[in-house]
C-alpha cells in the first residue's frame, strides 16, 4: 500500500456514522474512504451519530464524579498497585506518560471486560485467558456499589462501537472486512475514567494533565466533557492543534498496535491534555486492542521493498504490559 507524505493537518475531520451498519456498497465505500483519509493523514477523527445514548454517558459521568469525590483513603483501597494487571485506581501524579515530564496531573480508574449482568454470556476478561500476561479480574470500590453498573453500561456500548469500526479499518487497509474478527474475540479493551483537577498557578510544562504520548492499543474511543478545551494533537510540523470537546461527538484516535501492524501506514499520533479551564474536567477513553496473545506482525499489504518492516514482532499482551510498567513504575 503506497502512502504519500501528508501535509500537516490543521483541523481534525468529523465523520458521520449514521450509516455504519449499511450494506450498500457505495455507502460503505464512501465511509471507508473518509476513515482511510483520517487514519493515514491525521490519526484522529471525530464521530457523530455514534449510537451511544446521551443518558448512558451522563449516568456514567454522575457515578464517576461520586467516585472521585470519595476520600483518598477510600480510593486507595482499590489502588492499581494492588493488582498485577494495573486495574483499579491511579492517584494524581502516579502516572507519567511523557518520560520528560514529572507526572500526569490526573487521577483515574481502570477496568476491563466483565459481563454487564450475571445472565450475560461469559467471556474471557480483557482478551486474556487464565494464564495470559494481563489476566485478572476488575476491582471495584465497596463504598459505591452502583459505580460498577454505571461504568459497565457505558463500557459495553463503547465496546459495541469498536466492533463496528474494525471492519471499516480493515477495508481501509485493502484487507478482507473480517480480517480483525479472529484477533478480537475476547474484548481486549480497557476503559479509564479520568478526572483532571484544574491546573492553576505557576505553569510548569513538565506537569500537565497528561503528558505528550501515543496510545498503545489499536484505537481509542474518547468521550470528553463538552465546553472544556484540554486535548491537543501534534501535527507533522510539530504544532499543537486543539481538539475541542464537541457536543454529540466522540474522538477516535489510532494507537501503537495498529501503527505496528500497519508498519506506520496508519498513524499513531502524539497528543496531550492540559486543563487550564479553572474547573474540573472529566473524560472517558476506551482503549480497544487486539487479544493479548496475538502477534503484532506487519500486515502484508503494508510492507514492500520501499517500506521494509519497522518494528520487532511482539505479542499485544507483552507490549501493553511493558507500556503500563513504564508509565506507572511497577
Amino acid at each position: 500500500m503506497a502512502v504519500a507524505h501528508p501535509a500537516p493537518f490543521k483541523t481534525i475531520p468529523i465523520i458521520d456514522l449514521s450509516d455504519i451498519s449499511s450494506t450498500d456498497p457505495a455507502v460503505r465505500r464512501g465511509l471507508v474512504s473518509e476513515i482511510k483519509h483520517a487514519c493515514t493523514e491525521v490519526g484522529f477523527f471525530y464521530v457523530k451519530n455514534h449510537g451511544i445514548p446521551e443518558e448512558i454517558i451522563q449516568g456514567t459521568l454522575a457515578l464517576m464524579c461520586k467516585f472521585f469525590d470519595l476520600p483518598l483513603e477510600a480510593k486507595l483501597e482499590v489502588e492499581n498497585t494492588k493488582t498485577p494487571n494495573f486495574k483499579g485506581y491511579s492517584p494524581i501524579l502516579s502516572g507519567n506518560n511523557d518520560p520528560n515530564g514529572a507526572g500526569d496531573l490526573q487521577e483515574g480508574f481502570e477496568f476491563g471486560f466483565e459481563p454487564l449482568r450475571v445472565t450475560d454470556a461469559p467471556e474471557a476478561e480483557d482478551g486474556a485467558g487464565a494464564d495470559d500476561i494481563m489476566a485478572g479480574a476488575n476491582i471495584w470500590p465497596a463504598q459505591l456499589p452502583e459505580f460498577r453498573q454505571a461504568a459497565l453500561e457505558y463500557y459495553h456500548r463503547a465496546l459495541n462501537l469498536g466492533h463496528l469500526l474494525f471492519p471499516l479499518f480493515a477495508l481501509a487497509l485493502d484487507l478482507p472486512e473480517d480480517f480483525f474478527a479472529d484477533k478480537t474475540k475476547r474484548s481486549a479493551a480497557l476503559m479509564r475514567l479520568l478526572h483532571y483537577p484544574p491546573q492553576s498557578g505557576e505553569v510548569d510544562d513538565r506537569v500537565i494533565g497528561i503528558g505528550a504520548h501515543t496510545d498503545w492499543e489499536c484505537f481509542t474511543i474518547l468521550w470528553q466533557e463538552p465546553g472544556i478545551q484540554a486535548l491537543q494533537v501534534l501535527n507533522s510540523s510539530k504544532e499543537w492543534i486543539d481538539a475541542p470537546a464537541t457536543e454529540g461527538t466522540l474522538v477516535i484516535n489510532l494507537g501503537d498496535e495498529l501503527a505496528r501492524w500497519t508498519n506506520d501506514v496508519f498513524t499513531s499520533t502524539v497528543h496531550r491534555a492540559i486543563n487550564r479551564s479553572g474547573i474540573r474536567r472529566y473524560s472517558i477513553p476506551l482503549f480497544f486492542g487486539t487479544d493479548y496473545d496475538v502477534r503484532l506482525e506487519p500486515i502484508p499489504t503494508c510492507v514492500s521493498s520501499d517500506r521494509p518492516a519497522r518494528y520487532e514482532v511482539i505479542t499485544a499482551g507483552e507490549y501493553i504490559k511493558a507500556r503500563l510498567q513504564a508509565t506507572y513504575g511497577h
